[in-house]
């Protein structure tokens, strides 16, 4: 009898650790293969922030909203700690604001220049019944107007995705503002993105492509030398 009670426990074992593993791998599956796009966002992101796929996975895991896995990742970057530490204070109740400022973080890190004196503020827009209120759409306001506006969890969501897509993708942020504007998500975006070839370059490198495809066109003719200075080391003032 006792033999038997310890073949059924060890049968049971066996079990539960297929299961395991069989959930691990569907877990993996689905940022490798997935569905409506979310493989593609989450790995973009992995990519853009530069951290390993496991981490993606792990955010993923502890029930953070796809849209605010970005948020995690540019905290815990600019913070320097672990993504951990940044679930660890969201789960608890923290806005993402409280959480930026628990680590010693400015509202900067979530800022996206519209042009080198105005940056874009997220704003929300009645579009009345049946849409209600529609996020994802912004203003262009002078840089020093930008310490007064409130960010709340949808703005930063919106500004850090914003920043992300049009980046890493290689687009100007207006571009990316269209597609908002037209009710994609960002992970569907993503996913078109992808599908179209684009994406890839580090943050930098697509950093200056922004600038010369997006900055470039919005300013006055006057202004336009001024971009050789903006995004580039060397020649002209500088990145600052």
């Amino acid at each position: 009898m006792h033999t038997l009670f310890i073949q059924i426990v060890l049968i049971i074992c066996m079990i539960l650790s297929s299961l395991m593993g069989a959930a691990r791998a569907q877990i993996d599956l689905g940022i490798s293969v997935g569905n409506q796009g979310l493989e593609g966002f989450y790995l973009a992101a992995g990519d853009y922030y530069r951290v390993p796929k496991k981490e993606v996975i792990i955010i993923k895991e502890r029930q953070i909203p796809d849209e605010e896995i970005p948020v995690v990742l540019l905290i815990a970057r600019a913070a320097r700690v672990s993504p951990e530490a940044v679930i660890d204070l969201r789960l608890k109740g923290n806005t993402w604001m409280d959480i930026t400022l628990h680590f010693g973080l400015g509202r900067e890190i979530f800022c996206l220049p519209a042009s080198p004196t105005t940056v874009y503020v997220p704003v929300i827009v009645d579009k009345g019944p049946p849409y209600g209120k529609a996020h994802g759409y912004y203003q262009k306001k002078p840089k020093k107007e930008w310490s007064r506006v409130v960010l709340r969890d949808i703005d930063v969501i919106n500004l850090v995705n914003l920043k992300f897509t049009s980046e890493y993708y290689h687009l100007s942020p207006d571009e990316v503002i269209r597609m908002r504007q037209a009710g994609h998500s960002y992970p569907q975006i993503s996913r078109k993105l992808r599908e179209a070839g684009k994406g890839g370059a580090a943050p930098e490198a697509a950093a200056e492509e922004r600038v010369r495809k997006g900055l470039k066109k919005d300013l006055p003719h006057g202004h336009k030398r001024e971009m050789k200075s903006i995004g580039h080391k060397g020649k002209g003032r500088g990145r600052g």
